[in-house]
């Protein structure tokens, strides 16, 4: 396959084809699944592991802490919290990490270099 290059020597990403093979792209999937993956296996993991202890220790879950408040709630709990911190480091990450080289990628596709 022939690349043509533009004024500023960069390559011209004139179809999606171009794109998904451009070493830019690669890299910027590459930055995305190595962060995403392993968070979505680790939050897997917590998760069943909550859905292991309900099922197979209600003792334990069912365990006082203080009140009417036992272990399974504050697990339960732990499970929206989890959710949302892991939102928020996700969104920090890809505004550092992941937002500037794709606005990069973009400005190439578009034409309007940088």
């Amino acid at each position: 396959m022939s690349e043509t290059h533009n004024a500023a020597g960069e390559p011209d990403l004139s179809s999606f084809r171009d794109v998904q093979i451009s070493p830019d792209f690669t890299e910027l999937r590459r930055r995305f699944r190595r962060f995403v993956f392993p968070m979505t296996g680790l939050f897997l993991a917590w998760y069943f592991l909550y859905v292991l202890l309900a099922d197979y220790a209600p003792s334990f879950m069912s365990t006082k802490v203080f009140g009417n408040i036992n272990v399974a709630l504050l697990l339960g709990l732990g499970q929206f919290v989890s959710t949302f911190a892991i939102t928020m480091i996700y969104v920090r990450w890809a505004n550092r990490q992941i937002d500037p080289a794709a606005e990069r990628m973009r400005q190439l596709i578009e034409g309007e270099g940088l």
